[in-house]
């Protein structure tokens, strides 16, 4: 289904579709989904869509540093059904991501990362690859594009699982950390890019109300 964006009240939100039902934003990246602890992180997405849409609640987040689309219910109603559908994982969620290396190409096929993830109880919030106490986790990786005078590769993602910081990790864990990611690449990584290279590009599911199937598109921006 293909939409136009709307204006915004807040130049820094994007509006990329809003109904009576429901709204799906691009969520530019250092910008919290959902308040935080303390008074300095009260600034965030939910917080600026709330100003000019009263009714809209969260449903789901993405990470501070990542970028791209989310959406937001208006009203309890729908804010249920939208919840059940990710929770049924009946939503299509990918992701585009600038990784360390080359990384191998499968043509048409996906590649199939199954690692568990734990929490690093002493180093939190980091989380960690732990083959005892990890709970099932699942992303499918393809390569899109390798650029050998940088060496890194652009690459599609879809997580099977919702653990924590499972994209990060997981790439980190087969040798292609992403660019910028401060928690999990090293500094040479972290340095080769001014945040973190990773952006949620496609996001999917009927539409609460009418049944219709939804399907919205924002690339990785090129000036990331």
């Amino acid at each position: 289904m293909a939409v136009e964006q709307e204006a915004s009240a807040d130049p820094a939100i994007c509006v990329v579709h809003a109904d009576a039902a429901l709204i799906v934003l691009d969520k530019p990246s250092g910008l919290l989904s959902v308040p935080g602890r303390g008074a300095d992180k009260q600034d965030c997405l939910s917080a600026r869509v709330q100003a000019q849409f009263a009714d809209a609640l969260v449903v789901h987040r993405l990470d501070m540093s990542t970028s791209g689309l989310i959406v937001m219910a208006r009203g309890a109603m729908v804010q249920r059904a939208l919840s059940e559908a990710f929770a049924n994982r009946t939503v299509t969620k990918r992701y585009e991501a600038i990784v360390q290396g080359e990384v191998e190409p499968t043509g048409d096929d996906w590649r199939v990362i199954d690692l568990p993830i734990a929490v690093d109880w002493p180093n939190r919030p980091l989380r960690v690859i732990n083959h005892e106490t990890g709970k099932p986790s699942v992303t499918r990786l393809k390569r899109l594009q390798f650029d050998a005078g940088r060496n890194t590769s652009h690459v599609l993602l879809e997580p099977l699982t919702g653990r924590t910081h499972q994209l990060r990790l997981h790439l980190q864990a087969i040798g292609h950390p992403i660019l910028g990611d401060a928690l999990y690449a090293p500094p040479a990584v972290i340095a080769m890019a001014p945040r973190l290279l990773l952006h949620a590009c496609a996001l999917g599911f009927n539409h609460p109300v009418s049944g219709v199937a939804m399907l919205f598109h924002r690339p990785l921006p090129v000036s990331a």
